[in-house]
């Protein structure tokens, strides 16, 4: 019989995330990758402004909380200073694709050897509900009331389309955590990207979609819906760069 139980590397304290949100899946996904690779005690974790500004709460490893969309700054600047330490970002889209796009960019163009996970639930989730550079088109959100007008601010970043464009980043893929069968895979993709950077290959990003129930204003069961119905299918899930195996294939 298989019996789950708490990570070692989440620490057993109650978190602040609202019902039904997913952050409490990732945090558990990326400790189950620490615990596995036994990496623990050398591990740093960055914290980014946020819903998981909070994340130093959470992890038992060391962590650090960075300026908004500082976090792969930060994390450069800590790898670069340990490199026999394990270095991770956590951050959502607005701490990375908005104010910390310049940031992910040139991280990802230099194949600094971090890895980076992103999460992705279309809101800026921690300060009401406003649009998100992910926001989908014709998205309700507090500031788009009537929806996402392309015309006036424009498409979605979709974040690993755009950093498999450069020749730097080792290992990109996007995966959800709206049923069983994608949390599996985004487990193993998160494992991946930390054991990338334990054999040094450099950049490794994990976007996961995700679910904000209270700012999209659903009930957490019609949120994991509407990543299958609507998120999915403008942001497909899938490997977008995975340099090592296609120079092992070639």
């Amino acid at each position: 019989m298989i019996v789950a139980s708490r990570p070692h590397a989440l620490l057993d304290v109650p978190t602040h995330y609202c019902p039904g949100c997913t952050h409490g899946i990732i945090h558990r996904l990326v400790a189950e990758a620490i615990d596995k690779l036994g990496i623990e005690g050398s591990t740093i974790g960055v914290a980014p402004v946020g819903c998981a500004v909070l994340a130093y709460d959470y992890f038992a490893c060391d962590m650090v909380e960075a300026a908004h969309g500082r976090a792969p700054a930060v994390a450069t600047g800590l790898k670069r200073a340990n490199p026999e330490n394990i270095v991770f970002t956590y951050q959502g889209d607005g701490d990375l694709a908005s104010i910390g796009t310049a940031e992910t960019v040139h991280a990802a163009t230099r194949n600094e050897n971090i890895t980076i996970i992103f999460v992705n639930n279309a809101i800026y989730g921690m300060t009401g509900g406003q649009m998100a550079p992910t926001s989908l088109p014709g998205q309700v959100t507090q500031t788009s009331p009537y929806g996402r007008d392309v015309k006036h601010c424009g498409y979605p970043v979709r974040i690993c389309e755009m950093l498999s464009e450069l020749e730097g980043p080792e290992y990109l893929a996007r995966v959800a955590v709206n049923n069983v069968k994608n949390v599996k895979a985004a487990g193993r993709a998160i494992e991946k990207a930390f054991k990338n950077q334990i054999e040094g290959k450099g950049f490794s990003l994990v976007e996961v979609i995700s679910a904000c129930p209270t700012n999209w204003g659903m009930t957490p069961e019609n949120a994991l819906k509407w990543i299958d119905d609507n998120m999915i299918p403008y942001y497909p899930l899938g490997v977008y760069k995975d340099r090592s195996a296609k120079e092992a294939e070639q």
